[in-house]
């Protein structure tokens, strides 16, 4: 069994990050990954995704974009190679192929059990992700057989879905894009809209994370009342240089049927609620309050030369089809493939650790467990709206690693001179 003060797990851009602290510090550790170096955005993502930040956003401790589009958005393979580079640049010391099988703690050290060897340590950091397993509601097993179910994870392109009407559940960043990109291929789509958060991709001319990043949105550090509350749904926009809308009415201007989130299923078919309307006018209020809050902070700033005149999107209920883009409550026939864009779950199999909570997420407050030494990393909302951000996750790794620098590692931690 080797030794090592800090085994990482996961090498993805939060493993990374703590792993760039941990190495300026000059403490010894590992980080074990199952594939590759960012596996996820290698196997788990759809061709044509995009980041919903701009480039520019892009930073990581020690290393940030420095390519020819800071105003645009990297691809997934873009991604890879921006996240391997940034491992290279410092040397970190990933062991590819080491997917952990345990973790358990043994006499005051974890024991790290994976494909690629054994260690034990006295600190472990999980940083397996946010985007760990897809959520699939339990009712989806009653769906008639005939429908084809697809995760996120699994969708590559519209030409692997099968004809016929296709469902997308979830209107959030994943669910818009998906059922937006569909209806470009010419697909019959229809999207179950549960609670999202709409924004604009610009707003007075500007793309809408640069507001977001200079009034301090993103990053203000939440306080522990917020940090227990339900998480907001991820942005509603894409990562498109043409400024491509993905809000609810500009996609039901690409012909998408809209409806209410998903109920239940009736006779093996989708069954949905009448809630259309009271979901789009509570992302609607709180749009408008957002834009508001632009508005004055370019006042205060002396913008207000240097930006566009505010043009504020239209409310879905003023949207003039708006009546006709919903089927109402009931089920609807002739669905024969539904995508469920509805969230992501954690599991910890191999964490033999009583750190989890009733629904078997991690408990943790800024990255800390109960567990003495067991650190958890890229959790979504973790101390920040951006935490699971490639830009967010920066602050979050340098809290972990603070810690591990000043006191959670007994024995000595740093590298023989």
């Amino acid at each position: 069994m080797f030794q090592t003060p800090v085994v990482i797990i996961g090498a993805g851009q939060a493993g990374l990050s703590v792993s760039k602290n941990l190495s300026d510090a000059g403490i010894d550790h590992v980080v074990l990954e199952r594939g590759r170096t960012a596996e996820r955005w290698f196997s788990q993502r759809w061709d044509s995704l995009r980041l919903l930040t701009p480039n520019w956003m892009s930073r990581l401790p020690g290393w940030s974009y420095q390519g020819s589009d800071p105003a645009g958005y990297m691809r997934a393979a873009r991604v890879v190679e921006f996240l391997t580079g940034y491992a290279e640049s410092f040397d970190a010391p990933v062991v590819h192929g080491a997917e952990v099988r345990s973790v358990r703690r043994h006499r005051g050290r974890y024991h790290v059990i994976s494909d690629a060897g054994s260690w034990s340590a006295g600190a472990v950091v999980i940083a397996t992700g946010y985007c760990d397993q897809a959520s699939v509601p339990r009712f989806a097993g009653s769906l008639h057989p005939s429908v084809r179910q697809i995760t996120p994870d699994r969708y590559r392109n519209p030409a692997e879905v099968p004809d016929g009407r296709v469902l997308v559940v979830g209107a959030s960043s994943t669910g818009v894009q998906l059922a937006d990109e569909l209806a470009v291929a010419g697909r019959d789509v229809v999207l179950a809209v549960g609670r999202h958060t709409r924004l604009p991709r610009r707003y007075r001319g500007i793309d809408i994370m640069w507001w977001l990043d200079s009034m301090g949105v993103l990053d203000r550090p939440l306080t522990p009342a917020e940090s227990q509350r339900t998480a907001e749904p991820s942005l509603q926009i894409v990562g498109s240089t043409d400024g491509r809308a993905v809000d609810l009415p500009s996609l039901a201007d690409r012909g998408i049927r809209l409806v209410g989130r998903v109920r239940g299923t009736d006779g093996g078919q989708p069954a949905f609620a009448d809630d259309l309307a009271a979901t789009t006018s509570a992302a609607d209020r709180k749009l408008h309050g957002l834009l508001s809050r632009i508005d004055r902070f370019a006042a205060t700033a002396g913008l207000g030369r240097e930006v566009d005149l505010p043009d504020r999107p239209r409310a879905f209920a003023d949207y003039p089809g708006a009546a006709e883009t919903r089927w109402g409550r009931g089920r609807t026939d002739g669905i024969r493939t539904v995508i469920w864009a509805t969230g992501y779950h954690r599991k910890y199999p191999w964490l033999q650790v009583p750190v989890l909570d009733a629904v078997g997420e991690i408990r943790q407050f800024a990255g800390r467990t109960p567990a003495p030494g067991l650190f958890v990393l890229g959790m979504r909302w973790q101390t920040r709206r951006s935490s699971t951000f490639i830009d967010g996750v920066r602050h979050d790794a340098a809290l972990v690693a603070d810690q591990l620098i000043n006191g959670a590692l007994t024995g000595s931690t740093r590298r023989a001179s």
